[in-house]
Protein backbone atom coordinates (compact mmCIF):
# COMPACT_ATOMS: atom_id res chain seq x y z
CA UNK A 1 0.00 0.00 0.00
CA UNK A 2 1.19 3.33 -0.93
CA UNK A 3 2.15 6.06 1.88
CA UNK A 4 -0.65 8.18 0.41
CA UNK A 5 -2.90 5.37 1.04
CA UNK A 6 -2.08 5.18 4.25
CA UNK A 7 -1.87 8.60 5.35
CA UNK A 8 -5.85 8.89 3.96
CA UNK A 9 -6.84 6.07 6.54
CA UNK A 10 -6.15 2.80 4.88
CA UNK A 11 -5.01 0.22 7.16
CA UNK A 12 -3.55 -3.20 6.02
CA UNK A 13 -2.50 -6.54 7.27
CA UNK A 14 -0.41 -8.93 5.93
CA UNK A 15 -0.83 -12.81 7.58
CA UNK A 16 -1.26 -10.52 10.82
CA UNK A 17 -0.60 -12.32 13.78
CA UNK A 18 -1.25 -11.51 17.74
CA UNK A 19 -1.02 -12.78 20.81
CA UNK A 20 0.28 -13.33 24.41
CA UNK A 21 3.12 -14.92 25.53
CA UNK A 22 3.87 -16.15 22.14
CA UNK A 23 0.13 -17.97 21.89
CA UNK A 24 -1.81 -16.74 19.19
CA UNK A 25 -4.93 -14.23 19.60
CA UNK A 26 -5.38 -13.18 16.03
CA UNK A 27 -3.99 -15.14 13.42
CA UNK A 28 -3.68 -14.86 9.94
CA UNK A 29 -5.01 -12.30 9.01
CA UNK A 30 -4.67 -10.53 5.36
CA UNK A 31 -6.70 -7.53 3.76
CA UNK A 32 -7.01 -4.04 3.47
CA UNK A 33 -9.50 -1.75 5.18
CA UNK A 34 -10.46 0.77 2.85
CA UNK A 35 -9.85 4.63 3.73
CA UNK A 36 -13.29 6.16 5.19
CA UNK A 37 -14.52 2.25 5.74
CA UNK A 38 -16.68 2.19 8.79
CA UNK A 39 -16.67 -1.28 9.77
CA UNK A 40 -17.78 -3.50 12.42
CA UNK A 41 -15.99 -6.49 14.09
CA UNK A 42 -17.76 -9.00 15.59
CA UNK A 43 -17.42 -12.41 17.19
CA UNK A 44 -17.92 -14.16 20.31
CA UNK A 45 -16.38 -13.49 23.33
CA UNK A 46 -12.78 -13.45 23.38
CA UNK A 47 -12.54 -13.86 19.64
CA UNK A 48 -9.53 -11.40 19.64
CA UNK A 49 -11.60 -8.36 18.40
CA UNK A 50 -9.99 -6.29 21.37
CA UNK A 51 -6.78 -8.24 20.66
CA UNK A 52 -6.90 -6.87 16.98
CA UNK A 53 -7.97 -2.91 17.73
CA UNK A 54 -4.74 -3.05 20.17
CA UNK A 55 -2.56 -4.48 17.71
CA UNK A 56 -3.48 -1.85 15.27
CA UNK A 57 -2.63 1.31 17.26
CA UNK A 58 0.28 -0.57 17.98
CA UNK A 59 -0.23 -1.57 21.78
CA UNK A 60 0.61 -5.33 20.43
CA UNK A 61 3.61 -6.08 18.16
CA UNK A 62 2.80 -8.91 15.71
CA UNK A 63 4.16 -12.17 16.53
CA UNK A 64 4.05 -12.89 12.65
CA UNK A 65 3.14 -10.69 9.58
CA UNK A 66 2.47 -7.38 9.81
CA UNK A 67 -0.29 -4.34 9.88
CA UNK A 68 -0.01 -0.87 8.27
CA UNK A 69 -2.40 1.66 9.82
CA UNK A 70 -1.00 5.31 8.41
CA UNK A 71 1.78 7.21 9.97
CA UNK A 72 1.72 6.90 13.78
CA UNK A 73 1.98 10.57 14.84
CA UNK A 74 -1.72 11.42 15.17
CA UNK A 75 -3.06 9.22 12.91
CA UNK A 76 -5.42 6.72 14.79
CA UNK A 77 -7.65 7.58 17.95
CA UNK A 78 -8.21 4.66 19.89
CA UNK A 79 -10.93 4.05 22.54
CA UNK A 80 -10.71 1.03 24.95
CA UNK A 81 -13.00 -0.69 26.68
CA UNK A 82 -14.79 1.29 29.41
CA UNK A 83 -13.51 -1.50 32.16
CA UNK A 84 -9.54 -0.82 31.33
CA UNK A 85 -10.17 3.24 31.88
CA UNK A 86 -9.39 4.51 35.43
CA UNK A 87 -12.38 6.95 36.74
CA UNK A 88 -10.79 7.14 40.12
CA UNK A 89 -8.14 9.55 38.99
CA UNK A 90 -9.14 13.42 40.07
CA UNK A 91 -9.52 14.75 37.04
CA UNK A 92 -12.58 17.33 35.66
CA UNK A 93 -14.95 16.71 32.75
CA UNK A 94 -12.90 19.38 30.98
CA UNK A 95 -8.89 18.09 32.18
CA UNK A 96 -10.54 14.68 30.50
CA UNK A 97 -10.95 15.78 27.26
CA UNK A 98 -8.12 18.24 27.05
CA UNK A 99 -5.89 15.19 26.88
CA UNK A 100 -7.34 14.89 23.39
CA UNK A 101 -5.09 18.30 22.13
CA UNK A 102 -1.71 16.37 24.08
CA UNK A 103 -0.10 15.52 20.80
CA UNK A 104 -1.08 18.54 19.14
CA UNK A 105 0.09 20.81 21.70
CA UNK A 106 2.28 19.07 23.85
CA UNK A 107 1.37 18.17 27.62
CA UNK A 108 3.06 21.39 29.06
CA UNK A 109 1.37 23.99 27.03
CA UNK A 110 -1.39 26.22 27.91
CA UNK A 111 -4.71 25.19 26.96
CA UNK A 112 -6.52 28.23 28.12
CA UNK A 113 -5.88 29.39 24.27
CA UNK A 114 -8.15 26.43 23.59
CA UNK A 115 -11.05 26.10 26.00
CA UNK A 116 -13.56 27.55 23.43
CA UNK A 117 -12.29 24.13 21.16
CA UNK A 118 -12.71 21.91 24.68
CA UNK A 119 -16.34 23.34 25.45
CA UNK A 120 -17.46 23.09 21.70
CA UNK A 121 -16.30 19.30 21.87
CA UNK A 122 -18.24 18.85 25.10
CA UNK A 123 -21.67 20.65 23.92
CA UNK A 124 -21.02 18.83 20.33
CA UNK A 125 -21.57 15.15 23.11
CA UNK A 126 -24.07 17.17 25.00
CA UNK A 127 -22.38 17.82 27.82
CA UNK A 128 -22.63 21.52 27.94
CA UNK A 129 -21.93 23.46 31.77
CA UNK A 130 -20.29 19.77 32.27
CA UNK A 131 -16.66 21.42 32.31
CA UNK A 132 -15.50 21.51 36.06
CA UNK A 133 -17.19 18.28 37.05
CA UNK A 134 -15.13 15.50 38.76
CA UNK A 135 -14.85 12.57 36.19
CA UNK A 136 -15.80 9.93 39.19
CA UNK A 137 -19.53 11.46 39.52
CA UNK A 138 -20.69 10.76 35.91
CA UNK A 139 -22.41 8.38 34.93
CA UNK A 140 -21.69 5.11 32.41
CA UNK A 141 -23.49 7.44 29.24
CA UNK A 142 -22.04 10.80 30.63
CA UNK A 143 -18.39 9.66 30.97
CA UNK A 144 -18.52 7.42 27.47
CA UNK A 145 -19.75 11.03 26.01
CA UNK A 146 -16.73 12.98 27.57
CA UNK A 147 -14.57 10.26 26.31
CA UNK A 148 -15.65 10.84 22.83
CA UNK A 149 -15.75 14.93 22.93
CA UNK A 150 -12.15 14.05 23.40
CA UNK A 151 -11.96 11.84 20.12
CA UNK A 152 -13.17 14.50 18.75
CA UNK A 153 -10.50 17.40 19.69
CA UNK A 154 -7.84 14.11 18.55
CA UNK A 155 -9.33 14.87 14.78
CA UNK A 156 -7.45 11.53 13.45
CA UNK A 157 -7.86 10.06 10.22
CA UNK A 158 -8.83 6.53 12.08
CA UNK A 159 -10.74 6.02 14.76
CA UNK A 160 -11.01 2.74 16.59
CA UNK A 161 -13.44 1.89 18.98
CA UNK A 162 -13.28 -0.82 21.58
CA UNK A 163 -17.59 -1.98 22.66
CA UNK A 164 -18.20 1.65 22.85
CA UNK A 165 -21.49 1.59 23.43
CA UNK A 166 -21.67 -1.50 26.37
CA UNK A 167 -22.94 -0.44 29.71
CA UNK A 168 -24.47 2.92 28.50
CA UNK A 169 -28.00 4.46 27.91
CA UNK A 170 -30.32 3.69 24.48
CA UNK A 171 -30.04 8.12 23.89
CA UNK A 172 -26.25 8.20 24.89
CA UNK A 173 -25.96 5.04 22.09
CA UNK A 174 -28.08 6.97 19.30
CA UNK A 175 -26.00 10.25 19.97
CA UNK A 176 -22.89 8.60 19.80
CA UNK A 177 -23.64 6.71 16.75
CA UNK A 178 -25.06 9.78 14.95
CA UNK A 179 -21.02 11.27 15.65
CA UNK A 180 -19.66 8.08 14.43
CA UNK A 181 -21.77 8.60 11.49
CA UNK A 182 -20.45 12.32 10.70
CA UNK A 183 -16.79 10.72 10.75
CA UNK A 184 -17.82 8.75 8.23
CA UNK A 185 -19.37 11.09 5.75
CA UNK A 186 -15.94 13.68 6.98
CA UNK A 187 -14.22 10.32 5.11
CA UNK A 188 -12.50 9.08 8.55
CA UNK A 189 -11.83 5.54 8.61
CA UNK A 190 -13.85 4.21 11.51
CA UNK A 191 -13.40 0.55 13.40
CA UNK A 192 -15.73 -0.47 16.18
CA UNK A 193 -15.27 -4.26 17.90
CA UNK A 194 -19.00 -4.99 18.80
CA UNK A 195 -21.50 -7.14 20.23
CA UNK A 196 -25.23 -6.32 19.15
CA UNK A 197 -25.70 -7.65 16.20
CA UNK A 198 -28.65 -5.48 15.56
CA UNK A 199 -26.43 -2.17 16.01
CA UNK A 200 -23.98 -3.53 13.33
CA UNK A 201 -26.91 -4.42 10.57
CA UNK A 202 -28.20 -1.27 11.70
CA UNK A 203 -25.12 1.68 10.57
CA UNK A 204 -22.63 -0.79 9.62
CA UNK A 205 -21.84 -1.14 5.97
CA UNK A 206 -18.80 -3.66 6.17
CA UNK A 207 -18.50 -6.32 8.61
CA UNK A 208 -15.53 -8.43 9.71
CA UNK A 209 -16.12 -11.59 11.73
CA UNK A 210 -13.52 -12.94 14.09
CA UNK A 211 -12.52 -16.33 15.77
CA UNK A 212 -9.51 -15.48 16.18
CA UNK A 213 -8.86 -15.75 12.60
CA UNK A 214 -11.31 -14.12 10.38
CA UNK A 215 -14.32 -16.14 9.46
CA UNK A 216 -15.79 -13.73 6.73
CA UNK A 217 -14.93 -10.32 5.81
CA UNK A 218 -17.77 -8.12 3.54
CA UNK A 219 -20.50 -5.96 3.56
CA UNK A 220 -22.61 -6.26 6.25
CA UNK A 221 -26.03 -7.94 4.62
CA UNK A 222 -23.54 -10.30 3.06
CA UNK A 223 -21.49 -11.50 6.25
CA UNK A 224 -23.77 -11.48 9.07
CA UNK A 225 -25.24 -14.90 8.29
CA UNK A 226 -26.66 -17.73 10.28
CA UNK A 227 -24.25 -20.25 8.49
CA UNK A 228 -20.99 -17.53 9.48
CA UNK A 229 -22.04 -16.81 13.08
CA UNK A 230 -22.55 -20.52 13.72
CA UNK A 231 -19.15 -21.40 12.73
CA UNK A 232 -17.73 -18.65 14.30
CA UNK A 233 -19.65 -19.65 18.17
CA UNK A 234 -18.14 -23.33 17.05
CA UNK A 235 -14.54 -22.90 16.32
CA UNK A 236 -14.82 -20.63 19.50
CA UNK A 237 -15.80 -23.45 21.46
CA UNK A 238 -13.20 -25.60 19.55
CA UNK A 239 -10.37 -22.64 20.64
CA UNK A 240 -7.13 -24.50 22.79
CA UNK A 241 -5.52 -21.97 25.18
CA UNK A 242 -2.00 -23.92 25.06
CA UNK A 243 -2.20 -23.89 21.14
CA UNK A 244 1.87 -22.66 20.12
CA UNK A 245 1.63 -19.91 17.01
CA UNK A 246 1.94 -21.06 13.87
CA UNK A 247 3.64 -19.34 11.15
CA UNK A 248 2.29 -17.88 8.27
CA UNK A 249 3.63 -18.93 4.67
CA UNK A 250 3.21 -17.18 1.87
CA UNK A 251 3.44 -19.90 -0.60
CA UNK A 252 0.25 -21.57 1.27
CA UNK A 253 -1.65 -18.02 -0.82
CA UNK A 254 -1.35 -20.49 -3.97
CA UNK A 255 -3.15 -23.17 -2.97
CA UNK A 256 -6.49 -21.64 -2.70
CA UNK A 257 -9.60 -22.65 -4.08
CA UNK A 258 -12.94 -20.42 -4.70
CA UNK A 259 -16.36 -22.25 -2.49
CA UNK A 260 -19.44 -20.31 -1.93
CA UNK A 261 -20.38 -20.34 1.94
CA UNK A 262 -23.80 -22.16 2.42
CA UNK A 263 -26.92 -20.48 1.99
CA UNK A 264 -25.03 -17.16 0.64
CA UNK A 265 -24.65 -15.81 -2.79
CA UNK A 266 -20.99 -14.67 -1.85
CA UNK A 267 -18.14 -15.68 -3.17
CA UNK A 268 -15.56 -17.17 -0.58
CA UNK A 269 -11.92 -18.85 -0.11
CA UNK A 270 -10.59 -21.70 1.73
CA UNK A 271 -7.26 -23.11 2.21
CA UNK A 272 -6.06 -26.19 4.28
CA UNK A 273 -2.35 -26.55 4.05
CA UNK A 274 -2.33 -29.83 7.13
CA UNK A 275 -5.87 -31.63 6.55
CA UNK A 276 -6.96 -29.97 2.97
CA UNK A 277 -10.30 -29.38 4.79
CA UNK A 278 -11.24 -26.29 2.93
CA UNK A 279 -13.36 -23.16 4.63
CA UNK A 280 -15.51 -20.35 3.76
CA UNK A 281 -14.02 -16.95 3.41
CA UNK A 282 -15.22 -13.51 1.47
CA UNK A 283 -13.98 -12.39 -1.74
CA UNK A 284 -10.26 -10.76 -1.45
CA UNK A 285 -9.55 -11.62 2.51
CA UNK A 286 -7.84 -15.36 2.68
CA UNK A 287 -8.66 -17.77 5.07
CA UNK A 288 -6.51 -20.06 6.77
CA UNK A 289 -7.64 -23.17 8.81
CA UNK A 290 -4.86 -25.84 10.31
CA UNK A 291 -6.80 -28.56 10.30
CA UNK A 292 -6.11 -28.25 13.85
CA UNK A 293 -9.15 -27.03 16.64
CA UNK A 294 -7.07 -24.35 18.04
CA UNK A 295 -6.05 -23.20 14.82
CA UNK A 296 -9.46 -22.16 14.41
CA UNK A 297 -11.41 -21.19 17.18
CA UNK A 298 -12.59 -18.12 18.97
CA UNK A 299 -11.73 -16.54 21.70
Amino acid sequence: MSGEAARAGAIRFQGLTLGYDRHPAVHHLDGTIAPGDLLAVVGPNGAGKSTLLKGIVGEIRPLDGSVEAGPRSGAIAYLPQAAEIDRSFPLSVLDLVAMGLWRPLGAWRSLIRQRSRLVEALAAVGLNGFEDRPIGTLSGGQFQRALFARLILQDARIILLDEPFTGIDERTTADLLTLIRGWHREGRTVVAALHDLAQVRAHFASTLVLARRPIAWGPTREVLTPPVLARALRLSEAWDEAAAICRHEAHEHDAHEAHHESGGSAQTHGHAPHDHNHDHHEPGHHDHDHGRAHHGAVS
